[in-house]
């Protein structure tokens, strides 16, 4: 072998080495494609755990609710009354203790909802979360009617 041959064998070999630019893009494709997979499957693993969170607020408020009507022999006229002694004396002597601690809002960042009486449960009230629309009547309400 000569001298002369190894710098082109040198320089062929050092241009086979790195990758080209068609396989970079083809590679960043594949990675984008795996990652909006991924994000759906995150998405939607997030609303099923607010759904369930929500659910499982309507059902301790619910408790609570049920606690001050046995204490009162009614349902309050509004969810504050659940963790406020009422001013009355009549009414504060009946008030066993806090019901519930003060509502934070649902898992979307809205006020929870409360009628009495309700529009779902005539005899009784509603107490609902508006869902991830935020609005109020829709298919996605979440309440203890369900």
């Amino acid at each position: 072998m000569k001298r002369s041959d190894f710098p082109v064998a040198r320089r062929a070999q050092s241009a086979r080495a790195g990758f080209t630019l068609i396989e970079v893009l083809l590679v960043l494709i594949i990675l984008v494609i795996i990652g909006s997979l991924a994000a759906n499957v995150f998405t939607g693993t997030q609303d099923k755990a607010s759904i369930s969170a929500a659910k499982a607020n309507v059902d301790l408020v619910r408790g609570a609710l049920d606690r001050y009507r046995l204490d009162f022999n009614k349902y309050p006229t509004k969810l504050t009354d659940l963790w406020e002694k009422p001013s009355d004396t009549a009414e504060a002597e009946k008030w066993g203790s806090e019901y519930l601690e003060k509502l934070k809002p649902d898992p979307w960042g809205n006020e929870y909802q409360y009628a009495n009486p309700g529009e779902h449960n005539a005899e009784k009230y509603d107490f609902w979360s508006n869902g991830p629309d935020g609005q109020s009547g829709t298919d996605d309400d979440i309440g203890n009617w369900e």
